[in-house]
């Protein structure tokens, strides 16, 4: 059941793949929140997107500010820091996809924004939403753990939605690692240094040494072919022995309505969320030491 009394009016920035298949369907489904409008700088899709939420495409940023109260992001990661600030100094709370941006230093203009205009922010990694994760990330807690290994492999980039623009550039390291490097720290605690072997268009491979000594190996690819699904997970060994999470065998739907739900909580209450903007520009420092 709903904890927040009045859904949260939030407008949509983008209309694109992810914002068709996640951002604007979560949205829109309520209780939590409102979808008020679509805006995207292709005017038809905002128009296709917004007639298939139920809501309203409008003609401007400045219009969708004008008829919210947050604003969700589903476009690429310099784009999203400049609107993201913009938004944060009209008082609008934050739904912010990974990475943050595109660089340490517009990821901490976002950060800042919100917190000198005194809105939250939450970051949408996904999996980290999920019960089965937050399951395995308890266990985590209490396990010594003294390495790990993580991978996510997909095709994503040969071909299809998101063999486009940022994610041809910039690769696993930017659109795959955030997921991965937060898990990690996560289940293992801080990390300290990253080597790393490989590209990111290609191959990318991450040793993480964390600051309790435990060593984490990160596996990258946005550019296997022939997988019906992406292969992701973790694994985590210590004396004790293993803990594992493959999430091939959850169902992703269940991750949304509690980042819904949290992200409107945090809206109407005030409280931070963990996953905020902070933990972008974190995330992001992590990603510019490798």
């Amino acid at each position: 059941m709903s904890t927040v009394e009045e859904p949260v009016r939030v407008g949509l920035v983008g209309a694109g793949h992810w914002a068709e298949v996640m951002h604007g369907p979560t949205l829109a489904a309520g209780p939590e929140t409102t979808l008020v409008g679509v805006w995207a700088r292709r005017a038809d899709a905002a128009d296709r997107l917004a007639a298939r939420l139920g809501t309203t495409a409008v003609p401007s940023f400045d219009a969708l500010l004008d008829r919210c109260e947050a604003v969700a992001f589903a476009v690429p990661p310099d784009v999203q820091a400049d609107l993201a600030v913009r938004a944060a100094e009209a008082g609008r709370a934050l739904l912010l996809e990974k990475p943050v941006a595109l660089t340490v230093a517009d990821a901490e203009r976002v950060a800042k924004a919100a917190r000198e205009n005194g809105v939250v922010s939450q970051l949408v990694l996904t999996k980290r939403y999920h019960p089965a994760t937050r399951a395995f990330l308890a266990a985590a807690a209490d396990f010594t753990a003294i390495g790990a290994r993580a991978r996510y492999l997909h095709g994503g980039f040969l071909a299809g939605p998101f063999a486009t623009g940022w994610r041809l550039e910039h690769g696993a390291l930017h659109d795959l690692g955030p997921h991965l490097l937060d898990l990690v720290e996560a289940a293992l605690g801080p990390i300290e240094t990253i080597d790393r072997h490989g590209e990111p268009t290609g191959w990318l491979e991450l040793t993480c040494t964390h600051r309790d000594g435990a060593i984490s190996q990160l596996s990258l690819s946005g550019a296997v072919g022939g997988l019906s699904a992406s292969r992701a997970g973790l694994e985590v060994y210590g004396p004790a022995g293993a803990l594992e999470i493959d999430f091939a065998t959850v169902d992703h739907g269940e991750c949304w309505p509690v980042l819904r739900a949290e992200f409107a909580r945090a809206v109407r209450t005030g409280v931070p969320h963990a996953l905020g903007a902070d933990h972008g520009v974190h995330l992001q420092r992590l990603l510019a030491s490798c």
